[in-house]
């Protein structure tokens, strides 16, 4: 049997794991393995109507909140829309940030110029948006300069990291949508993608990982943290620093 995910906190009311990249959080096709919810459901039986209570794109790993109960999902709901809660990711972006820490605060909207109809970018129209950076450490392929950096988003808009991050000219590694060739999508969507992309992309999954949240509920802290998998630990730990 398949296992179904990595389970990083479970009580009555809440299951906490760590999705890996490659899976949407919502089904696409029949498989019951296909989708997150679809093996969440799995996992807690027909009586539990699980809630998530994030939501993560199919490439990006990490922590994401599931409620059992609709209480809990009401409560939780609320923290992430009053922008209660600490989010922390890692990303392994193009480059060397030269900046050891800021902050990008550049408003979001609908790509108008875009044939992608998810796609994004920073408008002076659109809905504010901040996203605080770290530099955890430069590093280099023979070829290329990467920097790994921690991510703290003080909003919660649709692929904010990675538009803000591309933005100040340091695209995620392996994002297909945000790189600069929107090609890169098109063709892995339809199926179509060359081995020329996949060398230019450089990872199968885009390297953003959701590495923590925390948050108060009942009354106390609660911190639930998440490795990142092995592939992108290897890649950001070994190549040269500098």
């Amino acid at each position: 049997m398949e296992r179904l995910f990595e389970i990083i906190h479970e009580d009555a009311e809440l299951l906490v794991i760590n999705k890996p990249a490659g899976l949407v959080c919502h089904p696409t096709k029949g498989d019951v393995y296909s989708s997150l919810i679809s093996r969440v459901r799995l996992h807690v039986g027909e009586v539990i109507r699980p809630q998530m209570i994030n939501r993560l794109d199919r490439e990006t790993s990490g922590v994401m909140l599931i409620a059992k109960q609709d209480g809990a999902a009401r409560e939780l709901r609320r923290f992430w829309e009053t922008r209660n809660v600490h989010k922390e990711y890692l990303a392994i972006v193009h480059g060397h940030v030269h900046d050891d820490e800021g902050l990008i605060d550049a408003p979001l909207g609908r790509d108008e110029n875009s044939g992608v109809a998810i796609k994004d970018c920073v408008r002076p129209d659109g809905a504010p948006s901040q996203t605080e950076f770290r530099v955890q450490r430069r590093f280099r392929h023979p070829e290329d300069a990467f920097t790994l950096l921690r991510v703290m988003p003080r909003t919660g808009r649709k692929h904010q990291i990675r538009i803000h991050l591309a933005d100040i000219g340091h695209p995620i590694v392996g994002d297909k949508l945000y790189s600069g060739d929107e090609n890169l999508y098109l063709d892995f969507a339809m199926g179509r993608q060359t081995e020329e992309q996949r060398r230019r992309l450089i990872l199968q999954n885009q390297a953003l990982h959701a590495r923590s949240v925390r948050f108060i509920w009942h009354n106390q802290e609660w911190t639930f943290q998440a490795e990142a998998e092995d592939w992108f630990v290897e890649f950001a730990d070994d190549f040269r620093g500098g």
